[in-house]
């Protein structure tokens, strides 16, 4: 069909002139359809009308396989795919197939590097305007989207169904390899490549091969140092905004997610996961050299070092290799001089927590030694010069 009405600015055609205004403000960021509830911008009345449906909960498309619903009939039909395992859109670059266009669309940019999508306030890059949009809320606070049940809020609707699931314990996504299960398609993909192998992002300064390009953007963080993501109440700097959340809940206490056997609650949930091993004994990854068995793939990785003399991550600048970021993060603090760690008892402080840890068993006493006729001392009484009486 014919689409006389073209773009100026990319040449995309349209077959009428009200599309191509809609079109039109993609370019301009011009949202002069706003939401009463959440203030959300939107280029187009029908776009508002369906996202009025997330403050009603409202969803009157539902899957005829897992009876899940959606808010509008287009949601529904992409929602399908995952059930039949449809992927209509494939990647020319490497194959990777989507349930939609517009996901083709944004993982094209991972090959040609194109963010055309600028954050105006840190100037980060996105491939399309949404994750923008959702990124933005990092900087004012906004967390519109709120869980009935514990009252967390979430910057994207996306986020908060996926959340809801910790809740239901809902997992519909299975591995067909393993059977493991699943809240989201995405977390399923990303796990399929454990099983294939597959690390398609390297790292341009050490060559550490990631599943996923998230996890090679807070990777590179460690070579440049950047920690733009900053608690208020300490002001402690972290690579990623998660990570920040995670640690606020060492000042709030809070513990969300708990242990169903023993009560036992965790800042997150891959914590709470890794802790149910315990009750289980289940220790998925085995290393193919000695057979050491873990219970999560990153201490398998990080073991798989120890079969090796590589020492991939470098100090930028003594150029001393270490095998794991926390080691090198933790031996740059000899050039920064930087003491994290202070004693609760004294006024001296450390650069890492066991030396911290040590050094306060000075003060309550604690036993560190034993020696052969049973005496216990500490480090601090080891250091002290003994006397002896003159015979």
């Amino acid at each position: 069909m014919e689409k006389p009405w073209k773009c100026e600015d990319c040449g995309k055609g349209f077959r009428a002139p009200c599309e191509l205004e809609r079109h039109q403000r993609s370019h301009t960021g011009e949202r002069p359809f706003t939401c009463s509830q959440c203030e959300k911008g939107f280029t187009d009345i029908s776009s508002l009308w369906r996202h009025k449906r997330v403050h009603t909960g409202e969803r009157s498309f539902t899957c005829s396989q897992c009876e899940k619903g959606f808010t509008d009939i287009g949601n529904l039909r992409r929602h399908e795919r995952v059930h039949t395992g449809e992927r209509p859109f494939t990647c020319s670059d490497c194959g990777k197939g989507f349930t939609q266009l517009s996901s083709l669309q944004g993982h094209q940019r991972v090959h040609t590097g194109e963010r055309p999508f600028t954050c105006s306030q840190c100037e980060k890059g996105f491939t399309d305007i949404g994750n923008l949009r959702i990124h933005e809320r990092i900087h004012t606070g906004e967390r519109p989207f709120i869980c009935f049940q514990c009252e967390k809020g979430f910057a994207d609707i996306g986020s908060l169904r996926r959340h809801e699931r910790v809740h239901t314990g809902e997992k519909p996504f299975t591995c067909s390899q393993c059977e493991k299960g699943f809240n989201d398609i995405g977390n399923l993909r990303r796990h399929e490549r454990v099983h294939t192998g597959e690390r398609p992002f390297t790292c341009s300064q050490c060559e550490k091969e990631f599943t996923q390009i998230g996890n090679l953007q807070r990777h590179e963080r460690v070579h440049t140092g950047e920690r733009p993501f900053t608690c208020s109440q300490c002001e402690k700097g972290f690579n990623d905004i998660g990570n920040l959340r995670r640690h606020e809940r060492v000042h709030t206490g809070e513990r969300p997610f708990t242990c169903s056997d023993c009560g036992k609650g965790f800042t997150r949930l891959s914590s709470l996961q890794r802790h149910q091993s315990v009750h289980t004994g289940e220790k998925p990854f085995i290393c193919s050299v000695c057979d050491m068995g873990s219970t999560q793939l990153s201490n398998l990785l990080k073991h798989n070092v120890t079969h090796t003399k590589s020492r991939p991550f470098k100090c930028s600048d003594c150029k001393r290799g270490f095998k794991s970021s926390q080691l090198l993060m933790s031996h740059q603090r000899v050039h920064s001089e930087e003491r994290l760690f202070s004693c609760s008892h004294c006024t001296k402080s450390f650069r890492t927590s066991p030396n911290l840890m040590k050094h306060e068993r000075g003060h309550t006493g604690e036993s560190l030694f034993t020696s052969p006729t049973g005496k216990r001392f500490t480090r601090s009484s080891l250091a002290e010069p003994q006397c002896h009486s003159q015979q």
